[in-house]
């Protein structure tokens, strides 16, 4: 797994996962994994090694009941640890699973949120501590509201032309793990993780 990060909200877990963030509570509320893959003391949280069992959860429920895949993520997770990966397969009677394609797909996940982390900054000096791509004023939210609406590719690339496809790509995909949550708006605070240049405010200019 790519080290960057390994404690994900569920927002990051159903992104990395593959999976929606509903399928991502069930996780829990159903006690699908076992307890050392999440954390639910102060807000729930989980680790990036339960993304592959998430995934195969969840991609392989046409074709094996819940009880069988339980069982295999009980198999192949009993002497994983940090430091020692889980079993890749594991053999259950006539059943053969292998979880490395899981693996393979999750970890490419979680490389490229890795990388739209990355290329996010919060400056107090830039649109008020705004999430801008960073180099760029462009707020990352707008562009990801952009391509959430449908807009065109090239249409989005001409309206910001400092980005290239890759920037709009993964600012959608920072927004789809980090979405903006109330009204009004409130005081932005990043991600764990995310790089903040500068904690100095600027004072607002009183009109007179």
């Amino acid at each position: 797994m790519h080290a960057a990060l390994d404690t994900l909200t569920p927002a990051e877990a159903a992104v990395v996962a593959g999976v929606s963030m509903r399928d991502v509570h069930r996780v829990i509320d159903e006690h699908i994994l076992p307890e050392g893959f999440y954390d639910i003391r102060e807000a729930r949280s989980f680790s990036s090694r339960a993304c592959v069992f998430i995934a195969f959860y969840f991609e392989a429920a046409a074709k094996l009941t819940a009880e069988e895949r339980q069982r295999a993520i009980t198999m192949a997770s009993q002497d994983s640890s940090d430091d020692k990966p889980f079993a890749k397969i594991i053999h259950d009677g006539f059943l053969t699973i292998d979880f490395a394609q899981f693996r393979t797909a999750v970890d490419e996940r979680l490389h490229r949120l890795n990388a739209a982390r990355a290329q996010v900054s919060m400056d107090a000096d830039i649109l008020s501590g705004t999430p801008t791509i960073s180099g760029t004023r462009v707020p990352v939210y707008d562009v990801a509201a952009s391509v959430c609406a449908g807009v065109p590719m090239e249409r989005i690339l001409s309206s910001y032309p400092v980005l290239s496809r890759q920037q709009v790509e993964l600012a959608a995909l920072f927004a789809e793990a980090n979405p903006q949550r109330g009204r009004p708006r409130q005081r932005i605070v990043p991600p764990s993780g995310m790089k903040v240049i500068s904690s100095r405010r600027k004072p607002r200019s009183i009109p007179r």
